[in-house]
């Protein structure tokens, strides 16, 4: 089989992998001449977003879509009707070499399906990555997918090599997945997730000692993981309590929501349509406030609720269940009090916090905060402004602060 049809099954069978995602566009190519680039699908080149904001484009693939597993909800799965490919090691990183060496890319993502063995499946990933490393002195971000079960030294060895190590936990609930995905053992998953936090946990304390040789290098940017939403029952709360559990079991950087995908030939124990993306977009947002606002996973969904509203987002929908905690004095509110406000992200709390140390804030201030005022106005005090009650009260507060829907675009 030609490369490049290779790189075209096997990167469009990575596509649904979130953690590394770039939304869909319009289909634009340049083959006419009479232009530069392309938004083909299927070829492979996608963006990932650093912590600070950057942009990195990654060259993202699988090395094989063939599996010996038949999960349900996934369309590489071994009863799938579709194409099937494989990559060499050699033939990954001619691709990474030379997408690099065209400016095309900066790095890396690479997936996997499980043939023969967790570990034989592991060490081709681990030698793509070894290769790139070792003997082109590649210096670009490489992400590996973790294969569960495969063995601790393949597992150490990746993370020699790989700035990011994933394992996806696929479905926040267990049963979910027993019943989903039999071949696969959330307990493994969670076991190896636990040696990948052992190994970062040793990687830091050895930073901190004081010793001539520098500790091993392992996975600098440290795990992430993914999780299909609406593939089961599981609601919002549910997803979020996941979350939040393997945040603070396993230290991840990232957990990623994926939307269920319908796929073809599906079978009947998934649902029939995909959930709203909306859900996926909310669920990002409420992931968000357990990381920086200080929220707990159970205070942003209501036990008797489950899910998280679509209308308005989660930290929104927080304040309005909580209206006797506003409206706030914003010149002698706390930190964590600031972060509650809705419109008030965590940048905005720290140019709060440091101007009101040389001077009160008022109204006029706010403009000059960056502040978007209709949202933030009826939630907080200044020296010159006081919302009136019945409007933090009033039952209107909640459609007037949704965002007003908007047209699409025409096709003309």
């Amino acid at each position: 089989m030609e490369l490049l049809r290779k790189l075209e099954i096997l990167a469009d069978a990575a596509k649904y992998d979130a953690s590394c995602a770039s939304s869909g566009t319009e289909m634009r190519d340049s083959r006419d001449g009479k232009g530069l680039g392309s938004t083909s699908p299927g070829m492979g080149i996608c963006h990932s977003y650093a912590p600070d904001g950057r942009c990195i484009s990654l060259l993202k693939i699988l090395l094989t879509n063939a599996c010996n597993f038949d999960c349900l909800y996934c369309v590489n799965r071994a009863s799938s009707n579709v194409a099937r490919a494989r990559f060499t090691v050699d033939e990954v990183v001619k691709l990474t070499i030379d997408f690099y060496r065209r400016n095309y890319i900066e790095g890396l993502f690479l997936s996997s399906g499980i043939i023969r063995s967790p570990d034989y499946t592991m060490e081709q990933v681990v030698s793509v990555a070894r290769k790139l490393r070792e003997e082109h002195r590649f210096r670009g971000y490489i992400h590996l997918k973790t294969i569960p079960e495969a063995d601790e030294a393949l597992i150490a060895e990746a993370g020699r090599y790989a700035d990011r190590l994933s394992i996806n936990i696929e479905t926040p609930l267990e049963a979910s997945l027993t019943t989903l995905a039999p071949e696969k053992d959330q307990r493994a998953i969670r076991r190896t997730m636990g040696r990948l936090r052992l190994k970062l946990d040793e990687t830091a304390e050895a930073k901190k000692t004081v010793r001539r040789a520098r500790p091993p290098r392992f996975a600098p940017a440290g795990q992430s993981t993914q999780m299909i939403v609406g593939a089961d029952d599981a609601n919002d709360r549910v997803i979020l309590s996941t979350s939040a559990n393997l945040y603070g079991a396993y230290k991840l950087k990232r957990v990623y929501y994926s939307a269920f995908s319908p796929i073809p030939d599906a079978s009947r124990a998934l649902p029939l349509q995909a959930p709203p993306l909306v859900r996926e977009h909310r669920l990002y947002q409420a992931d968000w406030l357990m990381r920086f606002y200080g929220f707990d996973a159970d205070e942003i969904v209501e036990e008797n609720e489950g899910m998280l509203p679509l209308d308005i987002d989660p930290k929104l929908a927080w304040a309005l269940r909580h209206r006797d905690r506003f409206p706030l004095d914003i010149n002698k509110a706390s930190r964590e009090e600031l972060l509650r406000v809705p419109g008030f992200g965590t940048r905005t709390v720290q140019r709060i916090l440091a101007t009101r140390r040389t001077t009160t804030i008022r109204f006029a201030d706010l403009a000059r905060l960056n502040v978007i005022r209709n949202k933030v106005l009826p939630f907080i005090v200044l020296s010159d402004h006081r919302p009136q009650p019945s409007l933090l009260d009033g039952a209107s507060l909640r459609a007037r602060l949704r965002p007003k829907p908007q047209q699409l675009g025409f096709g003309f």
